[in-house]
Parts: C-alpha cells; sequence; structure tokens
C-alpha cells in the first residue's frame, strides 16, 4: 500500500480498501477482523471472504505457472499443432491486453475463463479429486484449526490468513485448486457445515452444482456468494466497525468500565459535596477537592457515551481488545479522533467547573 495515496486519502475507508490491506491501523484488517469476531459475531462471513480471496490467488498462480509451461513447451506457436497450447495462450493475451483497463472482477472472469480452456482440454478427472478434497487430513482436521484460531484471546491474537491449506507457491497444481473450492463448499456452503453461512439458497445451489455436477473449480463459481457477503459485511457489519474504531477508540468492556468507574467517583463526588454544605465545613476552599471526583467521574460517563478515552488518544492509541492497545497510523482517523478527543474534553472542562461553583457557592447550613 502506497503511504502517499493514504496521506492524500481525506475521507474514511471503504469496506474494498480495508479488504485489500490499503488501510492502516485502527481500520486495517486485523482490526476488523478483531472486530468481527469480538463485537458483530459474525467473523464466518469475513472467513469465507478471505477464503474466497486466497483461492483466487492461487489459481492467479497457477495460471502464471501454466502460462510459463505452456510458453517453454511450445517456443514457435506458430509452427505448432496444439490446440490446447493455442486456445491457452491466446486467453493468455485477452488477459494481458485488459490487465489495466479492468479490475478484479474483471481478473477474476479472465482466470476462470483460462482455467475452465485449460480443464476441458486436458480432461480432467473430477470425481477422483473430489473424494480425495472430502476425505484428505487437512479436511480432517479443519475443525481444530478453526477453533484455536477463534480461541486466540489477550495472550494470542488472532490471525487474518485465510484458513486454507497452505501451500508452496512454487508447485501449485490444478489438485491444490480442486481441493481448495471443494474445501470452501464443505466449510461454507453444505447444510450443516462447521461454519454454514445463510446465504440464499439458488446460491448455495448454483455453486454446489457448478462444483459436484459441472466439475468447475474456477474462482467465478464464488462471485456471486462473494458479492452477496461483500456487500451483507458492507451494509451491517461496517458501518458499525467504523463508527468504533474511526469515531471512537474504546471496545465496548473498555467503555463499561469507564462508565462504572465514572457513576462511583459522581456519587462519592456528591455525597461528600452534600456532607460539606450541611456540615458546614470550614473553611470553605475544603470544597475545592470536589473537583478530583467530579473530573473522574464526568470524564468516565462521557468516555462511555461518545466511546472515546481523549487521554490515550491524545497518546496516539486505540483499544484492540481489552486493554490491549494498537497505534493509530491512519492520518484522517487520527485527525477524526483528536478534534473529537478535544471536543469531550471541553465538555469535562465545562461541566466541572459548573459543578464546582455550583457546590462551591452554595452557603453551608448545618443540620
Amino acid at each position: 500500500m502506497s503511504s502517499i495515496s493514504t496521506r492524500r486519502r481525506q475521507r474514511l475507508p471503504t469496506l474494498f480498501e480495508v479488504l485489500n490491506r490499503r488501510t492502516l491501523t485502527p481500520v486495517d484488517l486485523f482490526a476488523f477482523y478483531v472486530f468481527m469476531r469480538d463485537q458483530h459475531r459474525s467473523v464466518d462471513y469475513l472467513d469465507f471472504w478471505l477464503d474466497v480471496a486466497q483461492h483466487m490467488s492461487l489459481c492467479r498462480h497457477y495460471v502464471r505457472q501454466l502460462r510459463r509451461s505452456v510458453l517453454a513447451a511450445t517456443p514457435d506457436l506458430e509452427k505448432d499443432s496444439s490446440k490446447h497450447s493455442s486456445q491457452v495462450l491466446e486467453a493468455f493475451k485477452l488477459q494481458q491486453h485488459s490487465e489495466i483497463a479492468n479490475g478484479l472482477e474483471q481478473e477474476s472472469k479472465r482466470v476462470s475463463m483460462i482455467l475452465r480452456s485449460e480443464s476441458s482440454a486436458s480432461g480432467s478427472k473430477v470425481a477422483a479429486n473430489r473424494n480425495s478434497a472430502l476425505f484428505s487430513p487437512e479436511r480432517l482436521n479443519r475443525n481444530s484449526q478453526v477453533e484455536n484460531a477463534k480461541e486466540q484471546d489477550d495472550d494470542d491474537e488472532p490471525t487474518v490468513d485465510s484458513p486454507l491449506a497452505q501451500v508452496n507457491s512454487s508447485t501449485v497444481t490444478r489438485a491444490h485448486i480442486r481441493e481448495s473450492a471443494y474445501r470452501i463448499m464443505v466449510t461454507y456452503l453444505v447444510a450443516g457445515a462447521e461454519c454454514e453461512l445463510v446465504l440464499p439458497l439458488p446460491i448455495i445451489r448454483g455453486i454446489t452444482t457448478a462444483i459436484e455436477v459441472d466439475g468447475r473449480d474456477d474462482p467465478e463459481v464464488f462471485d456471486e456468494a462473494k458479492d452477496y457477503v461483500f456487500q451483507a459485511m458492507e451494509r451491517e457489519a461496517f458501518p458499525a466497525f467504523l463508527s468504533n474504531k474511526a469515531l471512537g477508540n474504546l471496545v465496548p468492556a473498555g467503555a463499561l468500565l469507564r462508565l462504572i468507574i465514572g457513576l462511583f467517583s459522581l456519587f462519592a463526588a456528591f455525597w461528600v459535596a452534600f456532607i460539606l454544605i450541611f456540615l458546614d465545613w470550614k473553611p470553605k476552599s475544603t470544597r475545592l477537592w470536589l473537583i478530583l471526583p467530579f473530573s473522574i467521574g464526568i470524564y468516565g460517563c462521557l468516555s462511555y457515551q461518545y466511546d472515546l478515552d481523549p487521554l490515550i488518544v491524545f497518546a496516539g492509541y486505540s483499544e484492540l481488545n481489552f486493554m490491549k492497545f494498537m497505534h493509530i497510523d491512519e492520518p484522517y482517523v487520527k485527525s477524526l479522533l483528536i478534534r473529537r478527543a478535544i471536543w469531550v474534553m471541553s465538555l469535562v472542562v465545562v461541566l466541572v467547573i459548573g459543578l464546582c461553583v455550583l457546590f462551591g457557592l452554595v452557603p453551608g447550613k448545618r443540620l
């Protein structure tokens, strides 16, 4: 990610920028993953999106590898009679000419076209690979891996890497792609899956039919489900994430702790203030000590109200988990949080001065 583009972005980031790692803390992908896991309780949707993105990356690497192998096998394409090689390289030419003009969506379609072309020409055996994907050792260990990843708390930070099996980048084969596609299907889409997503039935049927019946494993198979999940996160989870991280710097547990401390301090401040008034305590300057409990109480209550701790913002940090902090690096978010912190501190000062003047000027009367 370019630091120059980050500095020039005078706005809040979009979900697309967060998912593609174009943002900095506290609105980066890692913070979004923690938010989806701990607060929104819908991390399976983000896991699915990341798994599909990893599948696309796997297919892209396989296509580049295939291109190199085809070019090495057919140095003189015009004199070669290989219909398969000509077909695949023609798809590569189309990919190169439209690389700049089209975005990620078009790239997915191009890679899918190349994979379908290669698959139809080579006549792959889908059924045998399907069984190996469904009953592979990686599949049997999937449940324990996902549970271990989700049980990482304060001591072990969660990972946003894809839970797909990691393969050597230099040895990607078509079997790896098929296994990846089947693992996504059985993990998120089939009935009773360990991370089953709530998706429209036509989308699920379309994916299962494409994989199990048509033998497809290209990224375009998951495009409709990926778009649906993206729109769901953009509509429901992402606004709450921005509100929590770009307009505040506290997690719910941290805000609640400040509310409890604030209410207790306010109770103590009012209790001492009324005691000093009704005992007609002398000298009157003793009431100036009320500024301490009033300050703590109002500070804690306003921090809860705005989900923002001004002192932590001025120090340049935001709360990731309860009592675990990360540095604020996103320039626009940092400036936004500083402005809100100044506003909250101004309210604290005004309210504390008002209460201290009120209880300091009230004449004492011993009961």
